[in-house]
C-alpha cells in the first residue's frame, strides 16, 4: 500500500512546501492538494516549488475538473512539470465541486469528464489527440508520463471510472461503502474489456493520530459535510432507494445547506448534521494500532493507496507516527536473510 497526504494550499505557500517535505521524509509517496482557485492559492504554481525541494514524491490535484481550465492548458502544465522534474505528477479529476460552485457554475457532465480525461492524458503523455476538429500535440514534449485518477461516487461515474481511469479515488474510508464501490468499478472495467487489477484504488480520508475521540471528531467533522455535497447530488438523481448503498445516503437527511467559505475547514459551521458514527466510519482516527487495523482492512478490499487529509491541528505528529509506525506496519515485509 502506498501513502499520500492531502493538503490545502493555504498561505503561506512555504508552509505547504514544508509539510510536503516532511511527508516525504516520513515515507509518503504522494502529495495531493485541493484545486479550488478562489478558496486557496493556485496549486500548480506550488507544485513546481514542492518538486524542486523534494526528491521522489509525486504531486497532483485532489481533484481538478474539466470546467475551470481549458483541457489543453491543464495537460500543458503536467507535461511541463514532467519535463522539469522527471515524471513526478499525477492528475486526480472529477466533475467539479467547490471550484465551479463558488463561481455559480455547475459540475461538468459525465460526457465532458470522459472526453477531458482522454484529451489531458494523451497530450500529457506526449501523444497526439483530436480536439475541437484538429489534431494537437505538444512539439516540445517527449517521454512525459501522466496517470489520470477519477474521483466518483454515483453509479454512472463509477462505471465511467472502470471504463477509462488509471485509478479510482474514493473520498471516504467506510469499509462497506468502499467494498461496494471498488466492486462496481472493477465490474465496469471487466465489462469494458479491461483488466480490473490494472486500476489503482485510492481511499482518501482525514487521518488523525490521537486518543481524545471527541476532539478528533470535532476536528474532522467537516469531511462528512464535504462528502455530503456529492451525496446530495446522488440522492437528487437516484433517490434513496436506488442502487447506491443507504449507508452512504441516509446521513444527509438533516442537511440544510453548505457554506463554501468554510469548505474543508475544521471549524466548518454547516456540518452539525454529521453524526459521530459517520465521522468514525468515514475517517481514520485513533491510535496507531487503530489506524493500522482499519487500513489493513481496506488493503484487503483492494485499496492500493491511502491518502490522508491533514486539515486539523495535529499535522506534524500524525505524519511522524505514520512514518515511524503505521507505514512500516503496512509495507511488504522483506527479510535480510531467510
Amino acid at each position: 500500500m502506498d501513502f499520500g497526504v492531502v493538503l490545502q494550499t493555504n498561505p503561506p505557500a512555504s508552509r505547504v512546501i514544508q509539510l510536503s517535505k516532511l511527508a516525504e521524509a516520513h515515507g509518503f509517496s504522494h502529495v495531493w492538494t485541493f484545486d479550488s482557485h478562489l478558496l486557496w492559492e493556485e496549486p500548480y504554481v506550488i507544485y513546481s516549488a514542492i518538486l524542486a525541494e523534494t526528491r521522489k514524491v509525486v504531486v497532483g490535484p485532489f481533484v481538478t475538473n474539466p470546467a475551470t481550465r481549458d483541457w489543453t492548458v491543464t495537460a500543458s502544465v503536467f507535461a511541463t512539470l514532467n519535463e522539469m522534474y522527471g515524471n513526478r505528477t499525477i492528475c486526480g479529476i472529477g466533475r467539479g465541486d467547490s471550484a465551479v460552485r463558488v463561481t455559480n457554475g455547475k459540475p461538468s457532465t459525465l460526457a465532458e469528464l470522459r472526453e477531458s480525461i482522454h484529451v489531458i492524458r494523451e497530450l500529457a503523455n506526449s501523444r497526439a489527440v483530436e480536439y475541437k476538429g484538429s489534431t494537437l500535440q505538444f512539439p516540445w514534449s517527449q517521454g512525459s508520463e501522466l496517470n489520470v485518477w477519477v474521483a466518483a461516487y454515483g453509479p454512472l461515474a463509477l462505471k465511467l471510472t472502470g471504463e477509462v481511469a488509471d485509478g479510482f479515488i474514493l473520498q471516504l474510508a467506510d469499509l462497506d461503502i468502499a467494498a461496494w464501490m471498488i466492486k462496481t468499478v472493477k465490474d465496469a472495467a471487466a465489462a469494458a474489456g479491461r483488466d480490473p487489477e490494472s486500476i489503482d484504488f485510492c481511499v482518501a480520508a482525514p487521518m488523525y493520530i490521537g486518543e481524545d475521540w471527541e476532539h478528533m471528531r470535532d476536528q474532522c467533522r467537516w469531511f462528512g459535510g464535504m462528502v455530503g455535497n456529492h451525496v446530495a447530488d446522488i440522492v437528487a438523481k437516484y433517490g434513496t432507494d436506488g442502487s447506491v448503498p443507504r449507508a452512504l445516503t441516509d446521513y444527509i437527511a438533516g442537511r440544510t445547506g453548505y457554506d463554501y467559505n468554510s469548505h474543508g475547514k475544521s471549524d466548518n459551521d454547516h456540518v452539525d448534521f454529521v453524526p459521530d458514527e459517520i465521522v468514525d466510519r468515514f475517517c481514520v482516527l485513533g491510535t496507531a494500532e487503530e489506524h493500522i487495523a482499519k487500513l489493513g482492512a481496506l488493503r484487503e478490499l483492494g485499496v492500493t493507496q491511502f491518502a490522508g487529509y491533514l486539515q486539523h491541528d495535529n499535522k506534524e505528529e500524525t505524519l511522524r507516527v505514520y512514518g515511524e509506525t503505521v507505514i512500516p506496519a503496512l509495507r511488504e515485509k522483506v527479510t535480510a536473510k531467510s
